[in-house]
């Protein structure tokens, strides 16, 4: 990080000269090529929801989760009602543009409009959704709104340390680890070293082409198969 000197000749970080306040995200709806993320409601995603997760053999989507797994319906939907009624987190639901069904959530949380900081959190994806085009979108998506339209300056992805595909997903996605913070959290009557990584928005724009070569149809053949790796895409 850049720093001047102050009047005292102690180093202190770069003067932000034109920075205000940012936004509080808003409950609106975007829109991809494959997916588009509505703000979460319970009349009207939790049934395609509920059968989404139950696509899945076990409960161990909902490990590293502080709720669920979800057996019972009415406690599923009472939970996506609890959920859509809050504005930070702020939930979105993931839907599928072909089959036009809810597939998983996702949600911008921790919102410092201050400093212009936010974290993508919540995130369920279901059997329906993980390792799909639209799991990578939905993730594109929520990062334009935050760097692009909302002009925040960081975009922040933590888990718990041993959810090892979640710290994968978060590199993939061109995430950078700053470390780890020893029992920060007490979820489900265990302890969580809590693993966090982050965005600038000095960052985002070779992130966001990359995002952008990987879901290009040109990224993939007949069958669906992606050429090149999300990586491999940022590196071009």
């Amino acid at each position: 990080m850049s720093h001047t000197l102050n009047q005292y000749q102690q180093p202190v970080g770069e003067t932000l000269t034109d920075w205000k306040p940012r936004q509080h995200p808003q409950r609106l709806e975007l829109v991809g090529e494959y997916c588009r993320l509505e703000p979460l409601q319970a009349t009207r995603h939790a049934e395609d929801l509920f059968h989404a997760f139950s696509q899945a053999p076990d409960g161990r989507d909902w490990t590293y989760m502080a709720y669920g797994p979800f057996e019972d319906r009415a406690l599923y939907f009472q939970h996506v009602e609890q959920a859509s009624g809050t504005t930070d987190p702020l939930h979105f639901a993931i839907i599928d543009q072909t089959t036009n069904r809810a597939v998983g959530t996702i949600a911008l949380m921790r919102i410092d409009k201050v400093s212009g900081v936010m974290e993508v959190g919540h995130v369920t994806f279901s059997p329906l959704l993980k390792q799909t085009r639209i799991a990578t979108e939905a993730q594109y998506l929520l990062m334009c709104y935050a760097f692009d339209k909302l002009g925040y300056r960081r975009y922040e992805w933590k888990c718990d340390n041993l959810n090892a595909p979640s710290r994968a997903a978060a590199q993939r996605l061109g995430f950078t680890f700053e470390g780890i913070f020893r029992q920060a959290v007490v979820y489900k009557q265990r302890t969580r070293d809590t693993a966090w990584f982050s965005i600038l928005d000095s960052e985002w724009p070779v992130i966001k082409a990359g995002m952008e070569r990987w879901l290009s149809e040109a990224n993939f053949d007949s069958n669906g198969k992606q050429k090149l790796s999300l990586k491999a895409c940022r590196e071009l």
